[in-house]
């Protein structure tokens, strides 16, 4: 998700707008109602489900050079076209659902990306029989301190040393559309990092999550540190 998508005219040197329900927000979603759901019921919490883990990671990279909007909007139709993204069943996918999805008008027609995903799908369960999960693998990636510091509002960076470390196991490991800024995005809406805003009413409600979640511990220590 890259939070620069917004378009609803507000500061983005402030970050914060009030909904029409009173509530005060990061300015991204704009006035779309589907976006505003994903902010709020979505985005920033934390996920330790591989299957929903995998999608996640699946749709950012076909987010690269889109909107995470068109995604959105397209993601029922990605999940129908990529089998729920359950990786266990995406790996078998052959060459005949590469042109079937290459013909679906439901998702982004992308083959590079069609073809990744079915890649990735086998690199993700490489990577659960390694760690005993994909969570635990990903979340061992966690950074231990600030991320905030960058150009955008409320100082979001487009990607940390966290997220380029991680970015770069994983294409050691054969995934592909897993590039630094890819990976943050996928770190903020898995919840790896908390980027809503300060004054953001979702701000707290992730911190609490982050809080209370019990990490899952790989199987064996990570020998790739940031």
């Amino acid at each position: 998700m890259a939070p620069a998508e917004a378009d609803d005219g507000s500061s983005p040197g402030e970050g914060l707008v009030v909904g029409s329900d009173g509530r005060t927000r990061c300015w991204w979603p704009g006035h779309h109602d589907d976006y505003r759901a994903y902010h709020d019921d979505e985005w920033g919490r934390p996920v330790v489900d591989d299957v929903r883990l995998f999608e996640k990671a699946c749709l950012e990279g076909f987010q690269a050079g889109l909107s995470w909007l068109t995604i959105l909007r397209k993601r029922d139709a990605f999940r129908a076209a990529f089998a729920g993204f359950d990786p266990a069943v995406v790996a078998r996918f052959t060459g005949a659902d590469v042109e079937r999805c290459l013909g679906d008008a439901g998702i982004v027609r992308h083959r590079g990306k069609v073809e990744s995903t079915i890649n990735n799908a086998a690199r993700c369960l490489e990577v659960a029989d390694e760690f005993g999960s994909l969570a635990a693998y990903l979340w061992s990636f966690e950074p231990t301190g600030p991320t905030r510091g960058g150009a955008g509002p409320g100082g979001i960076p487009a990607s940390t040393p966290e997220s380029t470390a991680l970015s770069r196991d994983l294409k050691r490991r054969g995934w592909s559309f897993v590039g630094p800024t890819t990976v943050y995005a996928l770190m903020q809406a898995m919840g790896m990092v908390n980027d809503h805003l300060e004054g953001c009413a979702w701000h707290p409600v992730v911190a609490a999550e982050r809080a209370a979640l019990e990490r899952p511990a790989p199987v064996a220590p990570p020998e790739v540190r940031p």
